[in-house]
């Protein structure tokens, strides 16, 4: 089999690929392999998701293999992960292998089926693993036109060496890997598109609900401080549309790659308190956030207030807010702190805001810290800078 570049000398001592079209072909039973082939079709149109075991554990049997597996590249190309594996190696279901040190990175470089012979001789993390490979075969899985996706390989018993017809079968299986890989990877993305999209709805009835209550508390703030009609109208849509800025930053977008510029961390705060109270204590130093850590940030703070507004130090006339944060090695440190509302203690249950919270700053790598006492809620939340500027 002709290979397209050249064997590095490191791996020359174990690459036995030549070996392949020299040897006697084993008696193949192909009516078997088409019996077997079509029933695996059928199961991929059925069952896509558990095709990857049965493809494996077929191509370990038609090779009369000890052991078989996949190595799927992974989303930076820098390592290879077992999956599907079946036979003696079955307990490393799950293990990673390096992209640029291991005999599946070579099988994608040769871009064709490629045999070993005893290749812990050259990779230390197979030898470490206390892993014996007589032969290991190994052909790329591609899909036409696309990127490759990683290898599907088996591994021969002893006395028992792998010929051209076993690389025959392992190739047409491949085309076959290969396609389960991108039905269960479609698989996936469309059902983390629905969760999203499940979340979403939540977030959006929360908010909703959120609204007409705060919206509702706005209104008695404001008629028991207008002397009139025309007052309580000018102040009442002053509000009502803070509020409505404020529910602007909030909003949740499935695409994450447009690049925005960069908005202060005080300007974010300070819409979504405005609706609130005008002249809010917050300060700190110059911190700007990318676009996606703007929708996250704005969350969390709006759902702060939305907190304070209904519960805490915003539910009462006088009720302030001070924020304040500082940035030191990377991190952004911001302390929440209400004032003059009432006493505050754990609650019994964690409600959805909260969760909410939790969620989103765990998505920035950000921690979060609740103080409950008779002073008012105190909220502090630690986030890694770098984070903040995606």
């Amino acid at each position: 089999m002709e290979q397209i570049d050249t064997i590095p000398a490191a791996i020359a001592e174990v690459f036995i690929t030549d070996r392949l079209g020299s040897r006697p072909e084993a008696r193949t039973d192909h009516l078997r392999e088409k019996l077997a082939i079509q029933d695996l079709a059928n199961e991929m149109a059925e069952h896509p998701g558990e095709v990857l075991p049965r493809l494996v554990k077929l191509a370990m049997e038609l090779c009369e293999a000890d052991s078989a597996g996949v190595s799927v590249l992974d989303a930076d190309a820098k390592l290879f992960r077992w999956l599907g594996l079946q036979g003696a190696l079955s307990a490393f279901e799950g293990a990673t292998t390096p992209r640029d040190h291991s005999p599946c990175g070579v099988c994608l470089d040769q871009e064709g089926a490629i045999l070993m012979e005893r290749p812990e001789r050259v990779y230390d993390w197979i030898s470490d693993a206390n892993i014996s490979v007589p032969e290991v075969l190994l052909v790329p899985l591609f899909i036409k036109g696309g990127t490759p996706l990683g290898t599907l390989w088996v591994v021969a018993r002893v006395g028992q060496p792998f010929d051209s017809g076993h690389a025959r079968i392992l190739t047409e299986l491949a085309t076959f890997t290969g396609i389960a890989l991108r039905m269960i990877q479609s698989e996936e993305k469309l059902r983390k598109s629905l969760d999203e999209q499940a979340t979403l709805t939540k977030e959006m009835s929360h908010r909703v609900k959120n609204v007409f209550a705060i919206a509702n508390g706005l209104i008695r703030v404001s008629a028991r401080n207008a002397a009139s009609k025309e007052q309580l109208a000018d102040s009442l849509t002053g509000r009502l549309q803070a509020l409505a800025e404020a529910h602007a930053l909030v909003r949740r977008s499935f695409s994450e790659t447009g690049k925005g510029q960069h908005i202060p961390l005080g300007e974010i705060i300070t819409r979504i308190l405005r609706p609130y109270h005008g002249d809010s204590d917050i300060g700190g130093p110059d911190v700007r956030l990318g676009e996606h850590a703007t929708n996250n940030i704005a969350l969390v703070f709006h759902e702060l207030a939305t907190n304070a507004a209904k519960h805490g130090a915003l539910s009462r006339e006088g009720g302030t807010v001070r924020v304040r944060w500082t940035q030191d090695d990377h991190v952004v440190i911001v302390d929440w702190q209400e004032i003059g509302g009432p006493a505050v203690s754990i609650p019994d249950k964690r409600g959805f805001g909260s969760t909410l919270v939790t969620s989103t700053l765990t998505s920035l790598g950000a921690g979060i810290t609740h103080h409950w006492d008779g002073a008012g809620l105190r909220v502090v939340i630690s986030a890694p800078l770098a984070k903040l500027q995606h």
